[in-house]
């Protein structure tokens, strides 16, 4: 996974402009899916192993960074983003562009991040950067410091450790 999600890093030629899930997967899952209130598309899956419907037909690199985001959930939470979302959708972190909620194994997977490149790189690089051993405050002044200039205010996300 870590060599997986350094190639996405370092190439970051996703296709970012990509839909949300198709209709007829998200009428399969309609018990599970709704869409918040700031329009992004939200499914609850059992766990962290069953990813929602709407990557059903986005590439493995976007779907290697949403496994990636479950599995560092704690160390993203910690992770401001840069693309605007603490305004336009109410995120608090990073890992709000990913999972809008956990309860118990069960995830509530949020689709913002599958149109966003900034979200995108910001979840990949935490990834990263847990998986060779750095700390949460090594990697936040990392994406603090990269993000700063040119990009939207961050969420308002408490420092690591505070």
């Amino acid at each position: 996974m870590k060599k997986q999600l350094s190639a996405i890093v370092l190439t970051m030629a996703i296709p970012f402009a990509a839909a949300c899930g198709n209709d007829d997967a998200a009428q399969s899952h309609e018990d599970h899916t709704h869409t918040a209130e700031n329009g992004d598309l939200q499914e609850m899956t059992a766990s962290a192993d069953t990813l929602p419907s709407f990557l059903d037909d986005k590439d493995d690199n976007m779907r290697a960074i949403y496994l990636a985001a479950a599995k560092h959930a704690d160390v993203l939470d910690q992770m401001p983003c840069y693309c605007g979302c603490g305004e336009s959708a109410g995120h608090k972190s990073n890992l709000n562009c990913f999972i809008a909620e956990r309860s118990g194994d069960e995830i509530t997977w949020d689709d913002h991040g599958t149109r966003c490149g900034v979200c995108l790189e910001i979840a990949a690089t935490t990834a990263v950067m847990t998986e060779e051993g750095k700390s949460p405050e090594e990697i936040r002044t990392l994406i603090d410091n990269t993000y700063s200039e040119g990009y939207a205010e961050p969420t308002p996300t408490p420092l690591p450790g505070v």
